[in-house]
Order: C-alpha cells, then sequence, then structure tokens
C-alpha cells in the first residue's frame, strides 16, 4: 500500500486507527480456547467488527512464534482472510526484526514478498545494527519498515533517552540518521503515545512520515496528546488499541464490545480529523 493508498484510506474511514491482533488463546473467550483454529476464529471475528472503524491490523509475532507451527499457521489464517477482504486495510508484522543484512533479508522476504505466505504491507525493525540491518526491508515496492524510535516501555530511558556531548538524545540521532535509509514512502517511525510531549521534537527531524503510536488506551496514552503534537496536514499518524479492543470482553459477545471500543475510537479520531 503506497502512502497516498493510506491517506486516501485514513480520510475514507475517518480514522487512523490500528487495532493491534496480540493474540493469546489464554484471554479469549472459553468458548474458542478449545476449538478447531480457535485463534483464527477469534481474529476473524475482531477484524469483522471493527475493519469499517479502523484502517490497520497489527499481529505481534510473539503471539504467534509463542504457538510453534500451528501459531503460524493460524497467523497465516488471518492473513489469508485479511488479504481476500474486498475493504482494503494496512498490515503490518509486529516482529521487531533486526539483524545482519542477509539475515534482515530473510525477514523482508518472509514477512513482505508478496509472493509469500504472509505478504504484510509493513513490518517493525530494530535500527540499533544499523544500516545494513534496516536497508533489506525497503526494496519492496509499496511496503513500509518501520522502525522503534521512542518506544513507550519504562527500559526507553535505557538507551533512546540517553544524551551525547551535545545534549541530543539517542533517539534523534537515530530519526536523522534513518533519512538517509529511507523516505517518507517507506519508512515510519514507533513513537509510544506515553511520550506524546515528546512528539514535537520527532515531528521537527521527520515533519511528514507517519508515526505509528502505541500506547493509547490500556497503556494510559491520552489520543488528543497525541493529536495534538502528532498530527499532520494528511494525519501522519497510525494509532494502535489492542487490549483496550480485542478483550473489551472475555465473554461470547467479545466481537459486539470489541466493535463498540473501536467505535468510540473512530469518533474521536474524526473529530481530530476535521
Amino acid at each position: 500500500m503506497t502512502k497516498q493508498d493510506l491517506i486516501n484510506l485514513i480520510r475514507e474511514r475517518r480514522s487512523f486507527l490500528c487495532v493491534g491482533l496480540d493474540t493469546d488463546p489464554a484471554k479469549m473467550p472459553e468458548h474458542l480456547r478449545s476449538a478447531k483454529d480457535g485463534v483464527f476464529q477469534f481474529n476473524r471475528a475482531i477484524i469483522d467488527a471493527t475493519i469499517d472503524y479502523c484502517v490497520a491490523y497489527k499481529p505481534n509475532l510473539a503471539f504467534y512464534e509463542a504457538l510453534g507451527i500451528e501459531g503460524l499457521r493460524q497467523l497465516k489464517l488471518t492473513m489469508d482472510y485479511i488479504h481476500g477482504l474486498k475493504k482494503p486495510v494496512f498490515t503490518i508484522a509486529d516482529a521487531k526484526r533486526g539483524d545482519i543484512g542477509n539475515t534482515s533479508e530473510r525477514y523482508a522476504k518472509a514477512f513482505l514478498d508478496p509472493q509469500g505466505d504472509f505478504n504484510f504491507d509493513a513490518i517493525t525493525v530494530a535500527p540499533y545494527m544499523g544500516a545494513d540491518s534496516v536497508t533489506p526491508f525497503t526494496v519492496y515496492p509499496g511496503k513500509w519498515v518501520i522502525l522503534l524510535a521512542l518506544t513507550s516501555n519504562k527500559g526507553a530511558f535505557d538507551f533512546q533517552l540517553t544524551e551525547d556531548k551535545l545534549g541530543s538524545p539517542l533517539y534523534q540521532r537515530v530519526l536523522e540518521t534513518s533519512k538517509q535509509w529511507g523516505n517518507e514512502d517507506n519508512m515510519m517511525y514507533v513513537v509510544g503515545a506515553t511520550k506524546a510531549e515528546m512528539l514535537t521534537d520527532v515531528r521537527r527531524i521527520v515533519p511528514s512520515s507517519f508515526l505509528l503510536v502505541p500506547g493509547v488506551g490500556a497503556q494510559g496514552g491520552s489520543l488528543e496528546e497525541v493529536c495534538r503534537h502528532g498530527l499532520t496536514a494528511d494525519c501522519g499518524l497510525l494509532v494502535n488499541s489492542s487490549r483496550g479492543i480485542i478483550y473489551a470482553s472475555n465473554g461470547t459477545d467479545f466481537a459486539e464490545a470489541a466493535s463498540r471500543e473501536a467505535q468510540k475510537l473512530q469518533q474521536q479520531m474524526a473529530a481530530f480529523l476535521q
């Protein structure tokens, strides 16, 4: 999906919501835990209930890899279902990969190759190993690399906010340097919603790039603050909510509850987009 395609989708649905498919069998409704293809059934119900209110889905690969071969099969079923929908949607492999060049090439092929099993639109990547660990993800036309820049976890203070002798934090160096590896048409950045006040500094460096913003909802991030500091003329944001939507209920009404929570966020986003 190109940048303009994504912008058009955001305008059409009046939403920049990304739903995180962090599907944990232990948290699914009881009637699905022992069902055949229960993870896929859960994902399908969530997708059907929320697709009118969101523009993206972000499966967290750890939740599928933890289930072994069967988990990857559930992920493939999910991606096949998304690709078969008549309504377009942006897909993100939340994989946080980062390795030397030839290994990154394999990761890119595994998740981004249009002829592969998954065919995601984007993948999250850790930039710590530098250019040769990132650029292999930029070779597929219409695909995106989403670099970890400023995350919302407590450990972000261990490295990302440490300053060099000129007083610039490391995450800003990542933003500046990464502009040599990609551009606004194939590179986004992860910036946590709990660091919303720092979005002003982020926008000073990447004024028009799309940002993937986790942390709204269950993690305490403020949508209003994110929009105040990060919204651009073309939106420029994908705001993710996972637990607050997919686990809004653990009963048989889980899909209806997810739909209500997604619609609430979509209505708030529509107001900000105006």
